[in-house]
């Protein structure tokens, strides 16, 4: 596989194919309710403690629409840059399941509530738009479970007409990077407008993944197969590069593609037929008789404009301008609606180059061991912030910092108080450092003899060694300093 920027290229005798990539993202809206019903949507309940009459199907029952659900999709169009339209129309899908108990789900084929849009995408190697065609509501089924009886299959509705909101991207994406990056972002706006949790682990986020390839050069686009129900980005990323690699070994022994759709098994690591892909007709789609059409005004559309929030590209921008931090920096502070508000915690009352450093060093090198969400971090903003200024104001050392940090994380303390309890303040009288370093010299005579003749390297050495007889108290600028004034 050779690299080309952010595209990766797949070589077979004398040829190069380019992978082309579009997903179908499901992300599962924020709501209490369920999107044509008043049932709970609580992840983790008993089976089938979550369903209402309208879930189950019953004779007589009729869908309302949840309004909530549409404000929840409306602004998440507007985070993606999209044309909102005021006139969408729900229609039947029809399909039988045993998990979909109308025999139908309530979807938008032709006339979704929002229309094209963008993401911007923060590569290594520099910005990319990727283009959206469209976002639709529509009614998730509920889950079959084929594991907990030897001879049947258990059917579970708690899922069953909770509101999803399907992303559908341009086939505009190259690369396994680009996914990570397009998932990552669109996860971050949904999380920054509160319309999605983007939790994988409980399937609220999780796409259907269309890769087709062609051989570089080419202008038109190959057939595409679509991988269903991935809800991971590093099954994802392993589902496309098995994927694309298969469809090249077809070309090259002259054989077509077929379009089909198709799962990922995590254990074997490849893909495997499901059924050949359906067509628009094959689902028979028609107008819901049950839902009137949905017109929205442009007041009710103007006065959720008005309440978005500052989002991920917009803060970036902010935090480069104003606390003059490098993209890279920005865009990590800026990925998580959780992280930049505590950013913007610490650096309310420290410096923000120091706060900076340990945030993106320390603190997450921290969360990255212990597995932790920013929103389970065991030190507070507060402390942090007060860990900051006591290097800032010489009170301890970077590298004492770093001890006062551990048993931050072990204890949640006020670092004021682990310094004052564990006698870490930095020692930073001239005198008594003075005397340290003459202890040094006095007994080290060659070291000093071979640092004068020329041995600048040295110096280093002296320094190392007060900062040892001090217990790593010393300020080492002091050390520094006395050091080079005492070596002359």
């Amino acid at each position: 596989m050779a690299k080309n920027q952010s595209e990766y290229l797949i070589k077979r005798n004398n040829n190069e194919y380019e992978v082309v990539i579009g997903l179908e993202v499901h992300a599962q809206v924020l709501s209490e309710s369920k999107l044509f019903s008043s049932a709970p949507t609580k992840f983790g309940a008993e089976p089938n403690t979550q369903v209402s009459l309208v879930d189950a199907a019953f004779p007589g029952m009729l869908p309302v629409i949840n309004e909530f659900c549409i404000k929840q999709a409306v602004k998440t169009g507007i985070g993606l840059n999209a044309k909102i339209n005021k006139k969408s129309i729900f229609d039947r899908k029809n399909y039988f399941y045993a998990d979909l108990p109308q025999g139908y789900q309530i979807s938008q084929y032709k006339n979704p509530i929002v229309g094209e849009g963008s993401i911007v995408l923060d590569l290594t190697t520099g910005e990319k738009i990727v283009g959206i065609e469209r976002l639709h509501l529509e009614q998730d089924a509920g889950k079959s479970i084929h594991d907990m009886d030897p001879q049947n299959t258990l059917v579970d509705l708690n899922r069953s007409g909770i509101a999803l909101m399907e992303i559908v991207s341009k086939p505009d994406l190259r690369s396994l990077e680009e996914v990570n990056a397009y998932i990552k972002k669109l996860r971050s706006i949904m999380r920054y407008l509160g319309t999605c949790d983007g939790n994988m682990q409980e399937g609220s986020l999780r796409a259907d993944v269309n890769v087709s390839v062609r051989k570089k050069g080419q202008k038109g686009f190959g057939t595409r197969c679509e991988i269903k129900n991935v809800n991971s980005i590093k099954f994802m990323q392993m589902a496309i590069d098995y994927e694309a690699n298969r469809q090249v070994d077809v070309i090259e022994e002259g054989g077509t593609i077929d379009q089909e759709t198709r799962l990922f098994d995590i254990k074997k690591n490849e893909t495997r037929l499901m059924r050949s892909k359906e067509d628009a007709h094959d689902y028979r789609y028609f107008p819901d008789p049950d839902l009137l059409p949905l017109e929205l005004s442009d007041k009710f559309i103007n006065d959720l404009k008005k309440n978005i929030p500052e989002l991920p590209d917009e803060k970036k921008k902010r935090f480069i301008e104003k606390f003059k931090l490098s993209p890279y920096e920005a865009n990590i502070l800026v990925s998580d609606i959780e992280t930049s508000k505590y950013f913007e915690e610490v650096i309310e009352k420290s410096d923000v180059k120091l706060s900076t450093n340990w945030i993106t060093g320390e603190l997450f090198a921290l969360l990255n061991e212990k597995n932790l969400e920013i929103s389970q971090n065991p030190i507070s903003a507060k402390n942090l912030s007060k860990l900051i200024n006591l290097i800032k104001d010489g009170t301890i050392s970077g590298k004492i910092a770093k001890s006062v940090f551990e048993i931050m994380a072990d204890e949640g303390k006020d670092p004021q108080i682990i310094v004052e309890e564990k006698g870490l303040k930095q020692q930073s009288d001239p005198k008594e450092i003075e005397k340290l370093i003459d202890k040094v010299i006095t007994d080290n005579p060659d070291k000093v003899k071979e640092y004068k003749s020329g041995k600048d390297k040295l110096f280093g050495f002296f320094v190392g060694q007060v900062m040892k007889v001090s217990g790593g108290k010393a300020n080492p600028q002091l050390v520094n300093e006395i050091l080079k004034k005492k070596l002359l």
